[in-house]
């Protein structure tokens, strides 16, 4: 199994910026799909952003032109750069491995208020 460590996360203005990073305990190269999802109290656990180990990106609609993800095979890491930051942003973010039915991290918080 590998273990996901997410950070970055905390509070920020609406209209601010995060980057997280989510650690890997080990080599990510096999992993076909990394990304983030998010979730709100109440709510389900959605997608945010997806790369393959060739690079090709996924982005939910309402993060497109905000968020970046990027991955470095190299060191096992999978980041989100979040700009524009707005409330409905707020939630937990995971980190994820081999999609929705693979691996995930214990999440880190992302507050968005003024």
């Amino acid at each position: 199994q590998v273990q996901l460590v997410e950070s970055g996360g905390g509070l920020v203005q609406p209209g601010g910026s995060l980057r997280l990073s989510c650690a890997a305990s080990r080599n990510i190269l096999n992993i076909y799909s990394m990304g983030w999802y998010r979730q709100a109290p109440g709510k389900q656990r959605e997608l945010v952003a997806a790369i393959t180990s060739g690079g090709r990106i996924n982005y939910a609609e309402f993060v497109k032109g905000r968020f970046t993800i990027s991955r470095d095979n190299a060191k096992n890491t999978v980041n989100l750069q979040m700009n524009s930051l707005k409330p409905e942003d707020t939630a937990v973010y995971y980190c994820n491995a081999g999609a929705f039915s693979g691996y995930w991290g214990q999440g880190t918080q992302v507050t968005v208020s003024s």
